[in-house]
């Protein structure tokens, strides 16, 4: 699943960077976002050390900043920073008594992630919360809802990322036999800053 995120994202982000946002390339690149979110809802389960955890994206998110402006062409707040706020809700949200403190806090946030603005804003933490809180056919359901919400916002092409879900949801075999290939913990780790770098690099001294 790892492998298959980093590299749908380096299309994507190729595309933007090198190919003047060519559609098939963005199109790909769909399915990076759905994977990473839901490993980091997966992540923030089954970690030993929350706050360790939190801590290493925020390094993440600190390192990637620059290249993702340069790399990407954007004044906004990378998609880390994204996870690290979704963390933050996801934390308040197991903590909080009753229901509208919740959908206050849900709310306030998905305004704050637009208004900013961050990488994927509200999109990204409605997602997240779908992978939390929603089980087998409803993740389906509830990520296509989403972008068909989106679509009259005119996000047409994210509905291409609902691929990534239906594989998450029903095809988890063929999740762990790829799975079986693994990696390294600083490549998975570096991987977004180092990428978004090189980019940066590239585009850096081809503009001379």
């Amino acid at each position: 699943m790892q492998i298959v995120a980093m590299l749908t994202m380096l299309i994507d982000h190729m595309g933007i960077a090198f190919f003047h946002n060519q559609e098939n390339m963005r199109i790909i690149g769909r399915i990076a976002f759905p994977i990473y979110a839901y490993l980091i809802v997966q992540g923030y389960h089954y970690t030993r050390s929350l706050k360790k955890y939190f801590i290493r994206l925020v390094i993440l998110f600190v390192i990637s900043q620059i290249p993702f402006m340069i790399a990407l062409h954007v004044w906004s707040v990378n998609v880390i920073g994204t996870f690290i706020v979704a963390l933050a809700v996801l934390w308040s949200l197991d903590r909080l008594a009753g229901i509208w403190p919740k959908i206050a806090v849900v709310m306030a946030t998905s305004v704050f992630l637009e208004w900013i603005p961050f990488d994927y804003g509200s999109y990204g933490l409605a997602l997240i919360l779908i992978y939390r809180y929603l089980r087998h056919h409803e993740i389906v359901l509830a990520h296509l809802a989403l972008n068909v919400f989106f679509y009259f916002f005119g996000w047409t092409i994210q509905f291409y990322s609902v691929a990534a879900t239906i594989a998450i949801v029903y095809t988890p075999t063929l999740f762990h036999l790829i799975e079986q290939w693994k990696i390294p913990r600083w490549f998975w780790r570096s991987f977004y800053p180092a990428h978004l770098a090189v980019l940066a690099m590239i585009l850096f001294f081809m503009r001379g």
